[in-house]
């Protein structure tokens, strides 16, 4: 497993029990727009205003791992104009991410196929990955043109055209998120209650926490982002036993 933490790095622990994976579902970015007489396009722009100070805050609190879905498989049956202003988007912030990336030795991840992407943003991506893959300050993950079932069919093609049989731990090596720690938490904004195809194999075992809030009210809220920390330590994770237990899954 990639070495996700860095020794120099001194957490600020608020818990005793602090998810090591945290996984977003970004939603409610044209809703938070709407709401407020902006054109939808702007709140997908408004979503992306504080993302460092997000990752900077968790990360400072034992947090090793981030994932943010940004993009879907289905999303592509949004309009022509919408899919446009986003890849724009993503490669304008991945550019900026790859200087941040490089300045606080954060690993970045950029998850999914890498077909219908423009082919600067592809390029980009891989850039991205190949420049950061030995930085041990933590890792970011971007989900993007990503679909959990569609990932688990490549990995089991890939096994097969293998020849071996395999465990689940084995069966893990060929998936696109092999390498990241399983999701301890899940939080899904906007009011919405489903995990929408996301990361299906790392997420079983992760709490889930659905809240009202938008995307773009999250991304810039301190006292959103404690919440989730708070909602998480209360939660019983047992994994099947019979004992309450921790976040790494040992039992207390």
């Amino acid at each position: 497993m990639f070495k996700l933490f860095n020794k120099k790095q001194k957490p600020v622990a608020t818990s005793t029990a602090v998810p090591q994976h945290i996984a977003f579902i970004c939603d409610g970015n044209r809703r938070w727009a709407e709401n407020r007489g902006l054109p939808p396009l702007m709140g997908h722009q408004a979503g992306i205003a504080n993302f460092e100070n997000l990752v900077d805050w968790y990360f400072k609190r034992g947090v090793t791992t981030i994932t943010f879905f940004v993009f879907s498989t289905e999303n592509w049956n949004r309009s022509t104009e919408e899919v446009d202003f986003l890849m724009d988007l993503f490669y304008t912030e991945l550019k900026k991410n790859m200087k941040n990336a490089l300045e606080k030795n954060l690993r970045y991840r950029v998850l999914g196929s890498r077909e219908r992407l423009p082919e600067k943003l592809a390029a980009l991506c891989d850039e991205l990955e190949e420049k950061t893959a030995e930085n041990t300050g933590g890792t970011v993950a971007f989900a993007l043109n990503y679909g959990g079932q569609q990932e688990i069919v490549d990995a089991v093609n890939a096994a097969i055209a293998n020849g071996e049989p395999v465990t689940r731990e084995t069966f893990e090596t060929y998936l696109d998120t092999g390498d990241l720690l399983p999701v301890d938490l899940m939080v899904r904004t906007s009011n919405e209650s489903r995990i929408s195809n996301y990361l299906l194999w790392k997420l079983a075992y992760a709490e889930l926490l659905f809240v009202p809030e938008h995307w773009p009210d999250l991304v810039k809220s301190e006292k959103l982002w404690q919440h989730t920390l708070d909602e998480f330590a209360k939660r019983n994770r047992r994994f099947g036993g019979g004992k309450k237990a921790n976040y790494s899954g040992k039992k207390k």
